[in-house]
């Protein structure tokens, strides 16, 4: 009998004392991100899970949809299409997630917490009658003459104080970012799920002066000053092949490890696009999406695109998983190539293609005629964050292909 009533209440202890497993799913509707970086500072997005499940992140015009959403326990990954990067995270409730934005192949950890019912990206405490609507002269670095270069600020504010726009490099653009004018104090945030960046900034109304943010690992001075006709220079002359080359070449392995190069049969009098790419560059995506839709419409007219990639992912292995990501989630149909992995700078990818000056951007693209011979090299990409310059440059390219396939 004594052992009976031991054995019910050792029974009935570990029962009772068994923890109950919590399930949590993400609430449907708005939340806000708020990532931790460099002095004190928080950069924040907003995102909108879906009826579906899904998620989309918001930047300014920009919707990102991102379907890749793991949940065990109180355990949760979100990771956005195309970059390694991604959201690790506890559920604290159902309303609170504490996590990590992480990217391995850079061992670079960003602290966040997501907050459901939430849709404002920064707060307005003081409305103002300025406006940084127009365009910006602006210097990032301006003290550090290794570090220093130049950008357009292209701005638009509504009656509300909201801020859209971005800054142009001569290497590309700092892409859909969005903010605030609150006061005299602007704001402005981005997050694709591989990059995180946010500009702080004091205004009056021709000045800026103000630091950048990328994520925690990164931030630097810039300032600016309100100037509507200020032009960057030329996309088209900042690369180009040194004295003594007159012929663009390589060889490099493509993502079924074929050593692809100029001198195969299927580039043999065509046009030929040569895109200097990685599958963590905001701008090469964007460049990408361009690209790859308009390969499928003009191969047929003779068009051959080959990309060449420069990976900071630590192993060959990894590598060729982003490429293929890449490939996959953006319908990429001519060959990816790996040049280089490990490192992405930009010195070291120089020495991979010694008949350039230099590469100063991810991305470049080499236009090669049907002879072989180089007509142009244009570096960076204008994305659809730079409006009027995206269009420009989509009917300018446009234009120039169709008079190398007539030739």
């Amino acid at each position: 009998m004594v052992r009976s009533l031991l054995a019910f209440f050792i029974f009935f202890l570990a029962v009772s004392c068994k923890e109950t497993k919590t399930e949590y799913s993400l609430e449907k509707g708005t939340w806000r991100a708020a990532l931790e970086v460099q002095d004190d500072e928080i950069l924040p997005f907003i995102f909108e899970v879906n009826d579906n499940g899904t998620l989309t992140i918001f930047n300014a015009e920009e919707h990102i949809e991102v379907d890749e959403i793991e949940i065990d326990g109180d355990s949760i990954i979100i990771k956005a299409p195309v970059f390694e990067g991604y959201l690790a995270g506890k559920f604290v409730d159902n309303k609170t997630i504490k996590g990590d934005f992480i990217k391995e192949s850079l061992d670079r950890i960003v602290p966040f917490t997501l907050t459901h019912g939430n849709n404002e990206r920064f707060k307005i405490a003081e409305k103002t009658s300025n406006s940084i609507s127009g365009n910006w002269e602006t210097v990032f670095s301006p003290n550090i003459e290794e570090d220093r270069y130049i950008a357009k600020g292209m701005f638009r504010q509504n009656e509300n104080g909201i801020v859209t726009g971005t800054f142009r490099t001569t290497t590309g653009d700092y892409r859909y970012l969005e903010g605030v004018l609150d006061g005299s104090e602007l704001s402005l945030s981005a997050f694709d799920g591989g990059h995180a960046f946010l500009f702080k900034a004091t205004v009056t109304d021709s000045t800026m002066n103000g630091v950048f943010y990328s994520g925690n690992h990164f931030k630097e001075p810039f300032v600016a000053k309100r100037n509507e006709n200020y032009e960057l220079p030329s996309d088209y002359s900042l690369t180009y092949l040194k004295e003594g080359y007159d012929k663009f070449e390589f060889s490099f392995p493509d993502i079924d490890g074929n050593m692809i190069s100029l001198s195969d049969d299927r580039f043999k009098d065509k046009v030929i696009l040569v895109q200097i790419l990685g599958s963590w560059c905001p701008n090469c995506l964007d460049e990408t999406k361009f690209y790859a839709p308009f390969y499928k419409a003009n191969k047929n007219r003779g068009l051959e695109i080959v990309g060449l990639n420069f990976e900071y992912a630590k192993t060959e292995e990894k590598a060729y998983k982003s490429m293929n990501r890449l490939a996959e989630k953006i319908d990429v149909t001519y060959p990816l190539l790996l040049a280089q992995y490990g490192t992405s700078d930009k010195k070291t990818a120089a020495e991979k293609l010694p008949m350039l000056n230099h590469i100063i951007s991810y991305p470049t693209t080499i236009y090669i005629d049907k002879k072989g011979n180089v007509r142009k090299i244009h570096t960076g990409y204008n994305g659809p964050a730079t409006g009027e310059k995206h269009l420009e440059f989509k009917k300018e390219f446009t234009e120039f292909i169709d008079v190398l396939l007539a030739e």
